[in-house]
C-alpha cells in the first residue's frame, strides 16, 4: 500500500494499521508538509508536491497496488507546486481553477485510478476514524448548543458547495468565524476575537456536499479541542458519515476534561456525504 503523506500523525497510523494487517507500506513524504519522524521506519521517498513522475515511479518501484492519501497539506498556489511534466500534463486538463477547490484532489485521485492504482480512503483502513450520529463522549450539548451546531452544518455545507472551506463557528445563533484557506484550528482562533456575553458557541465541520469521501474528509484531533477550549466554545458538532477523528479515545477523553461535548450529526434530508 502507497501512502502519500502530508502532515499530522494520521500517516503513521496507516502505516501501522497496514502492517499489524500484514501488508508491506510505501511512504510518499511530501517535502515541506511531513512532520512525523514515525514515518522514517518504512520505506520511503520524499518528494515534492508537484513531482508526478516521481511519485509514481516510487509507487510502481515498490508495486503498490493501493493508494491513500493522507495528512495535512496547505492549499497550493501554481508556484509553489512547480509541476513536472506528469503534473502539468495532468493540470492542462483542467487548468488553474482546480488550485482553489476539490478539482486538484479531484485529478490526483483520477490520475491515479487511470495509472492502475485502487484509491482507498483512511476510514477504509482505520475503522474508527469515521464519525457517527450521537453524543461521543461524556458532556452533552444542551438546545443552544443543538441549535448553534444545526445552524453551522447548514452554513458549513453552503460553503462547501462553493469548494471554499469545511467549517465554521456559530454561537447563539451568530456565525463568529467561517473556514478558508487557514484551516480549521486558525479559524478557530480568531473566532475567539469575536465572542459575545454569555454561553459560548460551536464549531461545527461538514464534508462538502460533492466530496469524494476517499479524499481529504474533513478532520479534528486533539489540537483542535485545545484550541476550541481556549476560544471558550462549549463543543464540536461534526458531520456523521462525512467527517473523522484522529486519536478517537484520546480525542473524546480530552474533551470530557475540558466539558466539551463532540456530537455527530445528520443533515435532515440524510444526504451526509456523496461516496467516490
Amino acid at each position: 500500500m502507497g501512502i502519500i503523506a502530508g502532515g499530522g500523525a494520521l500517516p503513521a497510523r496507516l502505516a501501522a494499521a497496514a502492517v499489524m494487517a500484514g501488508r508491506e507500506v510505501c511512504i510518499v513524504k511530501l517535502d515541506g508538509y511531513v512532520d512525523d519522524p514515525v514515518l522514517d521506519q518504512y520505506p520511503n521517498v520524499t518528494a515534492r508536491l508537484g513531482a508526478a513522475a516521481k511519485i509514481l515511479d516510487a509507487m510502481r518501484k515498490e508495486n503498490c497496488q493501493d493508494v491513500v492519501l493522507a495528512g495535512k497539506v496547505a492549499r497550493p498556489s501554481l508556484s509553489s507546486i512547480r509541476p513536472d511534466w506528469r503534473a502539468a500534463k495532468m493540470l492542462m486538463k483542467v487548468g488553474t481553477k482546480a488550485l482553489g477547490d476539490d478539482g486538484l484532489l479531484r485529478l490526483v485521485g483520477k490520475e491515479l485510478e487511470r495509472e492502475g492504482f485502487r484509491l482507498l480512503g483512511a476510514h477504509e483502513i482505520l475503522g474508527d476514524l469515521a464519525v457517527e450520529e450521537g453524543v461521543l463522549g461524556a458532556v452533552s450539548p444542551d438546545e443552544q448548543a443543538m441549535s448553534d451546531a444545526r445552524h453551522g452544518l447548514s452554513v458549513a455545507r453552503t460553503l462547501g458547495q462553493a469548494d471554499v472551506g469545511q467549517g465554521c463557528v456559530v454561537q447563539q445563533g451568530l456565525v463568529l468565524a467561517l473556514e478558508a484557506i487557514e484551516g480549521t484550528d486558525e479559524m478557530v482562533r480568531r473566532s475567539g476575537s469575536y465572542r459575545r456575553d454569555g454561553i459560548g458557541g460551536v464549531l461545527v465541520k461538514s464534508a462538502k456536499p460533492q466530496q469524494d469521501k476517499r479524499l481529504d474528509l474533513p478532520a479534528i484531533g486533539m489540537k483542535t479541542i485545545e484550541e476550541a477550549h481556549k476560544a471558550g466554545l462549549r463543543g464540536v458538532a461534526l458531520l456523521a458519515g462525512g467527517t473523522m477523528i484522529i486519536d478517537r479515545a484520546a480525542v473524546i477523553a480530552r474533551a470530557d476534561a475540558l466539558g466539551l461535548f463532540v456530537v455527530g450529526l445528520t443533515l435532515p434530508d440524510g444526504d451526509n456525504v456523496n461516496g467516490g
